[in-house]
């Protein structure tokens, strides 16, 4: 992958000029939180300490990432746990990045709404996928990594005593923001319908998810492919939740940011693509899933111009902008992508590839010793079921899921460090997910192989 696009020389007007702001009049139910000054809060306690957390994070201690990673590190473990590739940066990425050092106005603020040669890029991009002409000035807007995208939309909507509806299980960060917002999670889970060794086969319930609509519902999170389950929603899943939320009249946030690895030739739609959903739908991504440079942190989210200034508004009393030399090098590696489409040189063509190469092989060796994998969609995930083993914790006595105590074993006895699933779900619906484990196939071959070979030679005798 050595050969280069032609890079469009950068216009200096464009980088430091900001687009124009306005405000629209949109649905009362996609209105943003009233911006009143917050009331004064007595700050002081009993012993008159001034420097009382704020009650709003209160409640945060240490998060999933910090325990386990802090687990696996102490032990020294092979890691098919988080989700980072480690393996090497291809040279065209790391091309890019030389070419947007060496362009001075690359090392300066840009755009605050999005890098104009990204933005711009973004919406050659994703434009065609979804049937539309996408404003990069307007209905996009570049971010911090995805996870800021996702930050600044539901702190740029949700209020005090509104409810979002999310599919479990799920990524954690959603429970953060939403505490920070004020707002109220309900969680929906997906339920295993007949083989449940396959991810497409785990799906909602009509029922219980439209049961889970209130007068005080604002959103809908949606996940696709899903993190960590591997499902990809279909078109007639997608339609279904799509229906609802018009009836509803609710807002989506749609995370997609593994849509670049899908599995077995399925197709990843996008909802906002669906009739009557793009006035609605707020699509976030992530340039660390499409090019595994999850260091880089440079994320987007598009959507109708009514709701990206919001996001906007958000994003520039926080971090302002993403670094520009960062979004210039992804600009040029999308450009970059477009001259070797389809080929044996397209990174989106080999990465799925390789990542389900990866899922395979783990596949195999958890099925060896008697797991039960469940085969996913696509993403960067699987999921595994432990209980064939029936491995017994209850002696340890640490009070903790079986997934968690398992977890731990495994890292600390045979250096293999996983994710237990439970910590994805709400202490109402944590037996969901305790008798799984997650694994990350977006590794090194030495990783994989190194993980296969000590799964290969664990027994249901291990533990007692």
């Amino acid at each position: 992958m050595s050969h280069q696009s032609p890079v469009e020389p950068m216009q200096e007007s464009q980088v430091t000029s900001q687009s124009p702001v306005t405000y629209h009049k949109v649905s009362d139910q996609f209105k943003v939180p009233h911006s009143s000054e917050p009331p004064a809060v007595n700050m002081m306690t009993d012993n008159g300490n001034k420097f009382k957390v704020a009650n709003r994070v209160s409640t945060f201690g240490t998060n999933l990432w910090a325990e386990f990673s802090s687990l696996a590190n102490e032990h020294k473990a092979t890691n098919i746990g988080q989700g980072f590739p480690d393996f090497p940066v291809p040279e065209f990425l790391q091309e890019e990045v030389r070419k947007a050092v060496a362009k001075p106005s690359a090392n300066w603020y840009t755009r605050a709404q999005g890098h104009p040669r990204l933005v711009k890029v973004l919406s050659e991009e994703f434009s065609p996928m979804i049937g539309r002409e996408i404003d990069p000035m307007s209905e996009i807007i570049t971010t911090v990594g995805a996870y800021e995208s996702i930050f600044c939309t539901i702190n740029a909507f949700v209020d005090s005593g509104d409810e979002v509806i999310i599919i479990e299980p799920h990524f954690d960060c959603y429970k953060d923001d939403m505490i920070i917002s004020g707002g109220k999670l309900v969680r929906v889970p997906l339920r295993p319908q007949g083989d449940g060794s396959l991810a497409k086969n785990w799906v909602l319930d009509p029922t219980e998810f439209e049961g889970a609509f209130t007068s005080r519902t604002k959103a809908v999170i949606l996940t696709t492919p899903h993190n960590p389950v591997g499902k990809m929603f279909t078109q007639k899943e997608l339609e279904y939740v799509a229906s609802v939320c018009k009836r509803k009249d609710v807002l989506v946030i749609s995370d997609e940011v593994y849509e670049r690895v899908t599995f077995d030739d399925n197709k990843h739609v996008r909802i906002c693509s669906l009739p009557g959903m793009w006035d609605r739908t707020i699509t976030v991504g992530s340039a660390g899933k499409t090019f595994s440079v999850t260091g880089w942190k440079i994320g987007w989210a598009f959507g109708a111009s009514h709701l990206i200034t919001q996001l906007n508004h958000v994003a520039s009393c926080s971090t302002f902008s993403a670094p520009t030399i960062l979004q210039e090098a992804v600009a040029g590696a999308f450009e970059y992508e477009r001259t070797v489409k389809d080929s044996d040189e397209s990174y989106f063509k080999w990465l799925p590839a390789k990542l389900q190469d990866n899922c395979k092989k783990l596949a195999d060796a958890f099925s060896s010793i008697g797991m039960t994998p469940v085969w996913p969609d696509g993403g960067y995930f699987m999921l595994v079921d432990t209980s064939p083993m029936h491995w017994d914790f209850s002696a340890d006595n640490t009070g903790r899921e079986h997934d968690v105590d398992c977890v731990k074993w495994l890292t600390r006895e045979f250096k293999l460090a996983t994710i237990p699933t439970s910590v994805f779900y709400c202490d109402d619906h944590k037996d969901l997910g305790s008798q799984y484990i997650r694994v990350c196939c977006a590794k090194s071959d030495a990783t994989i192989d190194a993980a296969c070979a000590i799964v290969r030679g664990l027994s249901k005798k291990s533990h007692c």
